[in-house]
Order: C-alpha cells, then sequence, then structure tokens
C-alpha cells in the first residue's frame, strides 16, 4: 500500500523526517519496506528561472535562429540562441539556466552547457513545455505572465510537487489502515505514547449544503444481508474534464493514473479516508431508480474493462429498474460509468458484507482497489460522511450543483464490540507490567472507549471497524504495539520448556535424508499443492473424478489439489532448464490428494527428480549422465542410511514410466522409480531425459518404526575376494547372479558386486559377459585356499546348472 507523506500531513502537522515517521509506522505495526522520492516534474524545474526577454535579433548565420539577451534576475543578462518560431522580445519565459538538467520523454537526463551554434554563444535555454515535462505542446517555446519576475524559480509557478511515499506491508487484519487517514489515526496515537500531542485534522463537511432538489433516484435494497448500508447521492449541471494539478499529484504520487475530475474525486476520497465510492451516469439510470439486488443466475453482464461475465445468483449487483449497472463493490458497468459527456451522477458510498465481495471478486477474477477494502471490512460508521466529502469536492471541482437530500438506508445498526480486559492478562502475555494509566491513554489514542472500570480489569468498547479486535488478546495485541515491543524490557532469567520427543519423529527423518540428498548434490523444493486438472489427463494412473476441486480456486490452473508430486517438479525441472539449467537434482517432501466417493485421502512423499549430467562440466571430470542406475543407487543408499536393505525389486507398470522398478519393503511398496515417458515431458516442453522416484514416506515411517539396529564387532581376519566373468544369455539378470550366490554360501559371502557388462563382438549371438566379485570373509579365523576354492566352485556349478553360465 502507497501513502503520501504530504497527504499524511494533511491529517497531522509532522515536522519529521521521513525516515524517522518511517521507523514509528513500522514499531506501530505498519512495516514500511522502502521510501520512494516523487516528483511531479522530473528534476522539479531545478535550474528553471523566469526569464524576460529584453531584446530578440534575427541570427546572422542562420535564418531560422534568434540572438536574445534575457534578463534572468542577474546583474547582466544572458545571451541565448533560439530557434522557436514565437519567440519576441517582451515576453517572460522559462530559462535552463547552464548546469540544469532537464528529461527527455523516456526519462533520458541530459544537461544544459555553455556552447556555440552557428558561431554565437548561448549561455542557457528558453524551453517549450514539452522540454520541461509540463505539457505535450510542441509550437514553441512558453510564454509566462508578464507580472512574473525576471529570475523567479519556476517550481514556485507551477505547483510542482515533491513528495515521498511510504511502501507499506499491511497486513490483511488490519482493514483499518487502508487509507491515509486511518495510518494518520494510528500516527497520533503513535505520537501520545511519545508525549507529543497531534491533533487529527479531518476534512471538514459542516458546510454541506443541498443546492435544491431537481434530481431525484429513488433507492430500493432487497438484500439487506448483503448490503446492510447504502447511500447516494445526485449531482447535476457538472462539466467533466480533467482534475486539477493539486488532485492529479495526490493520485499520481501513489501510483493511480488520473481520469477525469469526478474519477479522480472518488479514487481521492477511496484513498484518503478508505471508502469506496462509485459515480453512476444519471442519464443511464433507468426511471431513476436504483435496486439493490441479486440477478438469477447465467444473467450476462458487460464491466468496465468490456469483458461480458456470467453472473452467479450470489452475486450482489446494483441495478436500475431494467437492468444491472454494477457489480456491488468490485467493479462497475460498461454503460453506466461517468464519460466526458457526463452532466449529472448519482453518487453511491455504502457498506457491502465483506463475504460476498470476496466471492464475488473471487468468482469473477476481479481485484479492485474497492473489492480489496470491501473483502476486509471498512468502517459502516464512516459511509455517510465520506458521501458528503466526495459530494463537497466534487461539487468544488466540476462546478455541479448538490441536486438531492441523501439517500440513506440503515435498518439495522451495527453495534461495537464489547470485551471485559483484565489487568492480569495483560501482564501476563506482555511479560511485564504497563501502568493502568498508560494503558487507558493507549486504548483512548485507538478510539476503543472504556466503559467500566473494576478492581481486575475494564469493560471496552470497541469501534465497528477495528474488525481484527474482538477479542481480549486482540486489545492485548493493539496496547502491545502502541506501547513499543522495543519498551518490553528483557529479563535477567530465562525460562524454557525443553520438550522430549522420539527419535522416530517424522521432522528428524526428513532432516537426515535432506541433508543426505543435500550432500550428494540435490537441491530442496518446495511446490504449490494446488495443481491443474489438466495433468491428470496425461497419465492413466491419475482419474479426474479423484481430484479435490477447489471452491474459490485462483485460477484454472491452480483449482485442484495435487494427485501426484511429479507434476510439479516436472514444472520446476522446465523453469530452471529454459534458463539455461540443464543438470538438476532436486527433492521435494510434499502431500498428494485424492477423492474417494465421499471420502478425501491425503498421504506423504519426497519425490527425487534428475536430469542432465551427474556433476557439472570441469577440467577434473569428464561428463557423466545421469542414468537410471544412479538414480536407484541414491534412492538404496537413502533408504540404507534408515535402516531398510533388505529389500525386494519388481518391474513398474505405472504409466508415468517408461521404465522402472518398485522397492518393496516387508511386503510394502516404499519406493517407485524409474524414466519418466517421453509423452508427458514433452507436455512441459523438456527436451532431456528425467529420472524420478517417488517414496511412500507414510509406508517408509511405519517401516522404520519396525526396524531394529543391529551391532557386530570389526572383524578380526582378513576378507577376500575372487572374481568370475560369466558368458550368460541376455536375459539373465544380475539379480539372479546375487541371489544364487547368496543361497549358495549364506556365512561366509559378505559382498557381491557387477564391475563389468560386455556386449559386442568375440561374443556368441545371444550372450554377453559379466564381470562379478565375490567378498569372503570368516569372523572365526583366516579362510584358507582350499575353503575358497570349494566355496568359489559351489558357485560356479550352481551358475551352470541354474543359468547355463560358462567361465570366459
Amino acid at each position: 500500500m502507497k501513502i503520501s507523506y504530504n497527504w499524511l500531513k494533511q491529517f497531522l502537522k509532522i515536522d519529521w523526517d521521513a525516515n524517522k515517521t518511517a521507523e514509528l509506522l513500522t514499531d506501530l505495526g505498519l512495516e514500511v519496506e522502502g521510501i520512494t522520492p516523487y516528483e511531479s516534474v522530473k528534476g522539479g524545474l531545478k535550474g528553471i528561472v523566469v526569464g524576460n526577454v529584453l531584446t530578440c535579433a534575427q541570427h546572422p548565420n542562420a535564418d531560422k535562429l534568434k540572438l536574445t539577451t534575457v534578463d534572468i534576475g542577474l546583474p547582466a543578462p544572458l545571451q541565448i540562441v533560439c530557434g522557436a518560431p514565437n519567440i519576441a522580445a517582451g515576453q517572460n519565459v522559462p530559462v535552463a539556466t547552464i548546469g540544469t538538467t532537464l528529461y527527455t520523454a523516456e526519462g533520458d537526463a541530459w544537461t544544459i552547457k555553455k556552447g556555440k551554434i552557428r558561431g554565437e554563444e548561448s549561455f542557457g535555454m528558453i524551453c517549450s513545455e514539452v522540454e520541461l515535462g509540463l505539457g505535450e505542446s510542441h509550437d514553441g517555446i512558453m510564454v509566462l505572465d508578464e507580472k512574473l519576475k525576471a529570475g523567479t524559480p519556476c517550481a514556485e509557478i507551477f505547483e510542482v510537487e515533491n513528495d515521498e511515499v511510504f511502501e507499506i506491508g499491511l497486513t490483511p487484519n488490519r482493514a483499518d489502515a487502508m487509507s491515509h487517514f486511518g495510518v494518520a489515526r494510528d500516527l497520533k496515537a503513535g505520537f501520545k505514547q511519545k508525549d507529543i500531542l497531534k491533533e487529527l485534522i479531518t476534512p471538514p463537511v459542516s458546510h454541506f449544503n443541498i443546492t435544491n432538489r431537481s434530481l431525484k433516484v429513488d433507492v430500493e435494497v432487497k438484500n439487506n444481508t448483503l448490503a446492510p448500508r447504502y447511500s447516494g447521492i445526485t449531482i447535476s449541471n457538472m462539466v467533466v474534464q480533467p482534475s486539477p494539478t493539486w488532485l492529479k499529484n495526490r493520485l499520481l504520487s501513489i501510483g493511480i493514473t488520473p481520469k477525469n475530475n469526478v474519477v479522480d474525486a472518488t479514487n481521492y476520497v477511496l484513498h484518503e479516508l478508505g471508502q469506496p465510492l462509485h459515480a453512476f451516469d444519471a442519464a443511464k439510470i433507468k426511471d431513476n431508480k436504483i435496486i439493490v439486488q441479486t440477478l438469477p443466475k447465467g444473467t450476462k453482464f458487460t464491466t468496465l474493462d468490456g469483458i461480458e461475465r456470467t453472473l452467479s445468483e450470489e452475486d450482489l449487483m446494483i441495478c436500475d429498474s431494467e437492468k444491472p449497472l454494477c457489480i456491488a463493490g468490485v467493479f462497475g458497468g460498461e454503460n453506466s460509468g461517468v464519460t466526458e459527456f457526463t452532466q449529472s451522477i448519482f453518487l453511491e458510498s455504502a457498506y457491502f458484507n465483506p463475504v460476498s465481495v470476496r466471492k464475488t471478486a473471487k468468482r469473477h477474477g476481479l481485484n479492485t482497489d474497492a473489492s480489496f477494502r470491501f473483502e476486509r471490512g471498512i468502517d459502516i460508521d464512516n459511509v455517510e460522511y465520506s458521501l458528503k466529502r466526495a459530494a463537497l469536492l466534487i461539487h468544488e471541482i466540476t462546478g455541479g450543483d448538490i441536486t438531492s437530500d441523501i439517500v440513506d438506508i440503515y435498518p439495522k445498526k451495527k453495534d461495537d464490540y464489547h470485551v471485559f480486559l483484565t489487568f492480569d492478562k495483560i501482564n501476563k502475555l506482555i511479560g511485564q507490567e504497563i501502568p493502568k494509566d498508560t494503558i487507558k491513554s493507549i486504548l483512548a489514542s485507538l478510539d476503543i472507549k472504556v466503559k467500566n472500570i473494576t478492581e481486575s480489569g475494564l469493560g471496552l468498547s470497541i469501534p465497528f471497524y477495528r474488525v481484527d479486535v474482538q477479542r481480549e488478546v486482540d486489545v492485548i495485541e493493539e496496547i502491545l504495539r502502541v506501547f513499543g515491543y522495543n519498551n518490553v524490557e528483557f529479563k535477567e532469567k530465562l525460562n524454557a520448556s525443553v520438550a522430549t520427543t522420539s527419535k522416530f519423529e517424522d521432522y528428524k527423518i526428513q532432516n537426515i535424508i535432506g541433508n543426505l540428498l543435500a550432500a550428494q548434490g540435490f537441491n530442496e523444493i518446495l511446490c504449490n499443492s494446488l495443481t491443474s486438472p489438466a495433468y491428470t489427463e496425461l497419465s492413466e494412473d491419475f482419474k479426474s473424478e479423484q481430484n479435490v476441486v477447489m471452491l474459490n480456486p485462483l485460477s484454472t490452473d491452480l483449482s485442484v489439489m495435487r494427485q501426484s508430486m511429479l507434476f510439479s517438479g516436472l514444472e520446476a525441472i522446465a523453469y530452471n532448464s529454459n534458463r539455461k539449467k540443464p543438470n538438476l537434482k532436486f527433492f521435494e517432501f510434499g502431500k498428494t490428494y485424492h477423492q474417494y466417493d465421499s471420502k478425501r485421502i491425503e498421504n506423504k512423499h519426497l519425490s527425487l527428480l534428475i536430469t542432465g549430467n551427474r556433476l557439472e562440466d570441469s577440467w577434473t571430470n569428464s561428463p557423466k549422465k545421469s542414468d537410471f542406475f544412479y538414480l536407484k543407487a541414491i534412492t538404496e543408499n537413502a533408504l540404507s542410511r534408515l535402516g531398510l536393505n533388505h529389500l525386494n525389486s519388481q518391474p513398474l507398470t505405472l504409466d508415468i514410466y517408461s521404465e522402472g522398478i518398485t522397492l518393496k519393503y516387508a511386503k510394502k511398496e516404499i519406493v517407485s522409480l524409474g524414466v519418466i515417458k517421453k509423452s508427458i515431458l514433452k507436455a512441459f516442453d523438456i527436451k532431456q531425459e528425467v529420472l524420478y522416484a517417488d517414496f511412500n514416506w507414510d509406508n517408509i515411517l511405519d517401516a522404520i518404526l519396525n526396524t531394529e539396529i543391529v551391532f557386530k564387532e570389526i572383524p578380526k581376519y582378513p576378507e577376500v575376494k575372487r572374481d568370475f566373468a560369466l558368458l550368460i544369455d541376455e536375459n539373465v539378470s544380475f539379480k539372479q547372479i546375487y541371489d544364487i550366490a547368496l543361497e549358495t554360501e549364506k556365512k561366509l559371502l559378505t559382498n557381491i558386486n557387477l564391475f563389468d557388462v560386455y556386449t559386442g563382438s568375440n561374443l556368441p549371438q545371444g550372450k554377453k559377459s559379466y564381470a562379478v566379485s565375490y567378498t569372503l570373509l570368516d569372523e572365526k579365523g583366516t579362510l584358507t585356499d582350499k575353503k575358497i576354492d570349494k566355496i568359489m566352485n559351489k558357485l560356479q556349478q550352481r551358475y551352470a546348472t541354474d543359468l547355463g553360465a560358462e567361465l570366459r
């Protein structure tokens, strides 16, 4: 939210430096994220002064140039060469002196220097309004009022606004501070806490008068629940034109583009007082009647942006006797707004139900300054005051007449909130005792009234506009932020409770695996659980009827909860690879969501995604592409770190993989891993292979709980290695070789490793060669050659019998 410091000073007479004020605002909970200087004219017309043209003669060396002498208030006049056709002696003109910086329309800076033009010296520049940034006319130099004194700074003539704008990171609960008046109200409380008493100056409306009653618009509110208060008035005989400079400057300083004096006035009051207003062209209101109601589902309505929208039966609309004019509290209609031809308006000021406005705005994908405030709750007691303020402002800048009584439909007055505040609770939550007089002073500065006082506490009445203060703890928070978090004393003694937790806590296991993966070059990602329903069409593994659908989605691309961790991970792969990052290793802990009839299920997962080379290119290593076996090794290493070693692998049939396996532990599937299908990668415009592992984290946690850690002594005797070069059929897998070895020798065989695979020439057709190493260890004594040879012969015979293997 942008807040103009100059505008703020209209409510509080402040002479503080902007940075000092920003510190106080931040201490009050209105965090100032930055301060931006604002100039209504780029450069602020620094160095531009009024010059009186004393003489104007033809340039001796150029037909289209004039040689002038100009008095700018110095002891001697300046000689300036000018090419403007309208330059003449006796004029007052704006002069850019030597060293002055001017700006092009694109914002590029250039500096006025002493120079020679066609042989004649020139000591400045006589400027046009385009060159000064004051207009768009290229016809010639500006001619100023002849009464102006030579040497007068032009910044004083053209109402140049120099301002500082606070960028406040407003939290959603602070609806009361969504205006300059609201911020000033908080500042006043902060000043009072510092014993600086400031009067809060509110725009006067006591001179509000009705000119005549020539234009009456009847109002009927059919739904008081959605529109608890609705007010309006008519203004006639207006002249719609550009706003005065001061009003334009106020809006431009906070990033709003001026449109015309009527619309600008409503925007001004919106950001001044926090009350949204809307002006309807009265000539377009059929039968001079406004009806506040909902319309049948499917009704078409075209908004100001030219988009035809389909209304819900829950959308509150402002209508005339035959058609809708505006989506209440959100956006106006294309055919009822103010134009340059408008002469009379119906000006609306209302309080709409926050929940209704929020749902309507989300439903139609609209986010306006008005809906932003209505959604969070405005001050219902400010509705009529703001209407008067806006009406007087429009009357002043358009010349229009106020031509009706105020219509104010407010059938059921909203009551203030009532809270009983105990002194003990204040001291307990804040951590120190705050004097009771200080508490009362802070509450008074926040417009919180003390209705009754007892020894134990205070009975309070909290204004309705403080929608975030409805409980005792909310009031204590208000007291603390005004008292100052920095003023709470530190205790010499610090008390803390240390919780005892199991070593199998989920977050601890996550940290173990997260650290392990990070050490292997993985980066953790955190993806949105909301995703696109279109992703379920990419694979037969997912069903659209199992999507958990959002009731009020932010967009169609974020309208369902994800059924798989894969697609959000592929979005991250695509984003990075498109930015010249082809070698990626990601992991993510997250949840998946499924809808089964009336039951919803969520499961926790860990996903790994790998693409590109294992390591970045370097002179110390040659590029090596990540493959399935690399992913499998990382997966098994992670499971081994958790004590899950005896795994059973089976081929995968899931549709997202072109090839892969599933790993089971104690008959439970704990990981599926493999290579993602190219058809799925194509949907994300990914052109390189992606490896994916999906850990069922819930099953892993269950398995860990039932896993015992076994310790044994370090062997005293040496281990022995022997190798086989086996000639086997192409369809024989290493797992078969591995399993046969363990079945043949269960006691002494400690490790089996495949260290070479050969296929190609010099081998019979349909054959391949596996080089396998075997590690043998006897913990009770040194192995003899005789015993080793006996074991290896048994292995050879089993391989020959079961697999038809031969030694090469």
